[in-house]
């Protein structure tokens, strides 16, 4: 890698980095912290960068004392982990001094994990970000030696959602037709096109989040992958997307797929989730009452962002609402052995042992097919076989309290919920 070419993009960015308007997300950075942010393209992780490094020059910090690299700059294209160090090199030619690191993108370059470890213990103060959950491996944490602190990076969550889009609210302002009414049109937008930083500049969303999608289908998984059969993985993500709501089992999928006329075998399709789940395209929520097999072969699917998962959907109203449970609550409590469902003799759509919170989603609970009573005798047989201290029916509109059987149940339009989680 040539030093000239680095010293262009690192005075580059020096220019335009403190240029970018950024909406500050709700999280607070540790000052001695060194962190790693992950999660699906275009949700926001370099603006997380952007943010703390506008927060340290506003504090005092000069530029001369950071070094920001997006690694998917094209004039970085064959940069390896040997040249990694050349960073420095060139950094200390420049200015002189002992740079706070700002990496963007870093999974492009392998073995970056060794860099990042050297750099921590030289008391180097370091932010990473990537587009692959496999940057959170085991292996890789194990080299990082816990110097890092991990990060889940999501589109925005509604609040976040709506300070972006110039929208104020408060408890009082809820109480208003005109503040509820600004704030409920905003939730139309956010239910539909999801939650992605840029896409509020967009008016034709469709066109952006089209392009989001292609980038993560192609670029993060097909190409990252050698897949040959990109038709059958289309076909996939489209069944996926249909099969909001219910468990999938891979066999499942593979005769879907296949009967499609892109004959695969079940190995491929789960290599092929497994891509997704890396890619931050997917996540799975499994069912606590299932056997060990069951759990790993069976699991409900959710799309990160509301956004990508309408682009399959034509009628998908009650899919995005629970779609939009599901990632919140991914959001909140972790991807991994924190959410779940319940499906043996009752079916309960989403369960929190740590706080032993049970919620079923239901887009209108008032029409005259018996859903009311379904959802409430769920719940309410729940509380035989696990705990449950709080239950909840999270819905489109509907707001107010059940007390039944010595239960206590919370009715929430699923906006009010979101403001309130």
């Amino acid at each position: 890698m040539d030093k000239n070419t680095l010293k262009t993009v690192i005075a580059d960015n020096k220019i335009e980095v403190p240029k970018y308007k950024v909406i500050p997300r709700d999280f607070i950075f540790e000052e001695f912290g060194n962190y790693v942010f992950v999660g699906i393209r275009r949700a926001g992780k370099s603006f997380l960068l952007y943010q703390r490094m506008q927060q340290l020059l506003a504090q005092g910090v000069q530029w001369d004392e950071m070094l920001y690299v997006n690694f998917e700059d094209e004039r970085l294209v064959g940069m390896s982990l040997e040249d990694l160090n050349l960073l420095l090199e060139v950094h200390l030619e420049m200015y002189g001094k002992k740079p706070m690191l700002f990496l963007d993108e870093i999974q492009n370059i392998a073995g970056w994990e060794k860099f990042a470890r050297r750099m921590a213990d030289t008391k180097h103060r370091v932010y990473i970000t990537g587009s692959n959950a496999k940057m959170l491996s085991q292996d890789i944490q194990s080299i990082l030696g816990g110097r890092y602190i991990p990060v889940d990076v999501y589109p925005y969550n509604f609040k976040e959602f709506l300070t972006a889009n110039d929208i104020v609210f408060s408890e009082e302002s809820l109480h208003s037709t005109t503040g509820k009414a600004e704030v409920l049109r905003k939730f139309n937008d956010y239910l539909y096109y999801g939650g992605f930083p840029e896409s509020a500049e967009f008016t034709a969303k469709r066109d952006y989040l089209t392009s989001v999608y292609q980038k993560i289908y192609l670029g993060d998984i097909a190409i990252r992958h050698s897949v040959d059969n990109t038709y059958a993985m289309r076909i996939m993500f489209r069944k996926l997307a249909e099969s909001i709501k219910q468990p999938v089992s891979f066999s499942r999928v593979t005769n879907i797929v296949s009967s499609a006329g892109a004959k695969v075998g079940k190995t491929t399709i789960i290599n092929y989730m497994d891509y997704a789940k890396d890619a931050w395209l997917i996540s799975l929520v499994q069912n606590i009452a299932g056997k060990l097999v069951d759990k790993e072969t069976n699991p409900k699917y959710y799309f990160t962002d509301n956004g990508i998962l309408n682009l399959f959907l034509l009628d998908g109203n009650t899919s995005l609402l629970e779609n939009l449970v599901a990632i919140n609550l991914l959001r909140k409590y972790g991807r991994h052995d924190a959410v779940f469902f319940y499906n043996k003799g009752v079916e309960v759509d989403f369960y929190i042992p740590d706080e032993a919170i049970a919620i079923q989603v239901c887009y209108d609970i008032d029409t005259a097919n018996g859903t009311f009573d379904r959802e409430v005798d769920a719940l309410l047989k729940l509380r035989n076989v696990l705990e449950c201290k709080k239950l909840m029916i999270i819905t489109r509109d509907t707001e107010r309290t059940v007390e039944m059987n010595n239960a206590i149940i919370e009715v929430i339009p699923v906006w009010k919920w979101l403001l309130r989680f």
